[in-house]
């Protein structure tokens, strides 16, 4: 775990990038193929030698590096790579690091679209998955075969909330000559899981970093070697996958970067809000900002604390019925919107085992913890929180 205090804010407004004719927004790139000036700067760039030269759209191009470079100096990593989704970036990752034979420890509680890739995906590539509960230190080294390539966690895990101990983790995947991969989509800011010990960061940026909704797009933060390597032209997995992201969206996500350390405060203090109303009216919730979450002493020590504890928050209805009805009432009196994704201006809610998590079996879904009935919240910039609560309070009458 780092000493030294870490503003991920501060490394991004620290960055200089220019427009190249002065504008104070870098320019978007409009081009999918770029020319050089000799021949053998070309071919040095084919080979990865020609730093600050670029070749073709799909393995880099301006606007993309100006994304990458500012998230890289938030995760306090050498390098970046961006790309079209947030699954592009996590199986580029276990595409990258495993080959057939090989082995991956992940935990059981993760997104529907992860879990789904590990348990049903890889085994067309003799990739095997054994999933754990991540707060089990004891089961995570117990997993760990000679043919681990990896353990993969999310920081704050989907959709449950557990909290992956990071620095504990490393120490487990150090001892074994493994990577550490995080995914850290729900708590940007709130963690810096490189500085913690991870050895690669991914992330969904379609939810808090771009924070509108209107982009689908992923990243992974890495060493400046995997990138070196996922971009590389004879067997990099993102250079011959093709998952690019358009320059247009990476700029637009660029701007909105600069922003996310208000949105994330203000998601966290409406977080709290809503968690401390709810455990006044006696409503069985999950939040890791309260002092009655597992793994809430957890959080504090890894923190960034200035950014709050997220505004990811669970209630339980108990049952999938229970849970439609409330989130029907909820939308009609303008809560929120009954949708899927997270990191939204407006609060958005959805009932994890019919949604985000329906590719989990339900038997699994019981196993791990998850309430047929929960009800995930992303809540939203609300700017008189009290009164969402209101309306939830309001929502929830005859249950």
């Amino acid at each position: 775990m780092t000493t030294k205090k870490f503003d991920p804010a501060s490394n991004i407004q620290s960055l200089k990038q220019f427009g190249e004719f002065g504008g104070v927004n870098p320019s978007i790139t409009d081009s999918s193929t770029f020319t050089f000036m000799t021949a053998e700067t070309m071919q040095d760039t084919f080979h990865g030698e020609a730093e600050g030269c670029f070749l073709y759209a799909r393995h880099w191009n301006p606007s993309n590096k100006f994304l990458a470079d500012a998230l890289a100096a938030m995760e306090g990593t050498e390098s970046g790579w961006v790309m079209g989704s947030g699954m592009a970036a996590i199986t580029t990752v276990f595409l990258q690091l495993c080959n057939a034979g090989d082995h991956i420890v992940s935990s059981i509680t993760t997104y529907g679209g992860t879990y789904a890739f590990l348990k049903n995906y890889l085994p067309k590539f003799n990739i095997d998955v054994t999933f754990v509960d991540i707060t089990d230190l004891n089961a995570v080294e117990k997993a760990i075969r000679p043919t681990t390539k990896m353990v993969y966690t999310e920081t704050m895990t989907n959709p449950l909330l557990q909290i992956s101990d990071v620095p504990a983790l490393s120490g487990i995947t150090q001892r074994h000559g493994i990577q550490l991969v995080v995914d850290n989509t729900f708590t940007p800011m709130i963690f810096s899981p490189f500085l913690l010990g991870a050895d690669i960061v991914v992330y969904s940026m379609t939810k808090y970093i771009n924070g509108k909704n209107d982009a689908v797009a992923g990243a992974i933060c890495a060493s400046n070697q995997f990138v070196l390597d996922i971009s590389d032209v004879n067997d990099g997995t993102a250079m011959l996958l093709g998952p690019a992201l358009d320059p247009l969206r990476s700029s637009s996500i660029l701007k909105n970067l600069h922003t996310l350390h208000i949105r994330m405060k203000q998601h966290s203090k409406n977080g709290m809000h809503l968690a401390e109303r709810f455990k006044e009216i006696g409503l069985k919730y999950n939040y890791p900002g309260m002092p009655d979450h597992p793994q809430h002493e957890l959080m504090k020590g890894m923190m960034n604390e200035e950014y709050g504890f997220g505004g990811m928050i669970a209630i339980d209805m108990e049952t999938p019925e229970r849970a439609a009805a409330l989130m029907e009432s909820m939308q009609f009196k303008n809560v929120g919107y009954h949708a899927v994704s997270l990191g939204y201006f407006k609060t958005l809610f959805s009932n994890s085992g019919k949604s985000t998590s329906s590719e989990v079996e339900e038997s699994v879904q019981l196993e791990m913890g998850m309430s047929p009935g929960l009800v995930r919240f992303s809540v939203g910039l609300d700017n008189d929180i009290e009164a969402t609560f209101q309306l939830i309070k309001e929502s929830l009458k005859g249950f």
